[in-house]
């Protein structure tokens, strides 16, 4: 990713920083995200019944995925 200017920096940033805190795995956390650590995780559907929803981040150089019936 190529970073334009001070302003396009502070927004790659902020929409990273973002992901980190509240939508990425973290192993340590019980694959919790940091802001959802203290919560109880949300109920897994069965694999066979569910499909994957695709979800791009920072222009789809992230790609987060999550369980949808």
């Amino acid at each position: 990713m190529l970073i334009l200017g001070r302003r396009h920096l502070e927004a790659v940033l902020g929409e990273f920083l973002d992901n980190y805190n509240r939508h990425r795995p973290h192993r340590s956390l019980g694959h919790q995200a940091p802001s959802n650590a203290d919560t109880t995780p949300a109920p897994t559907c069965e694999a066979n019944n569910a499909h994957l929803q695709r979800t791009d981040v920072l222009g789809g150089l992230i790609h987060e995925y999550r369980m949808v019936a």
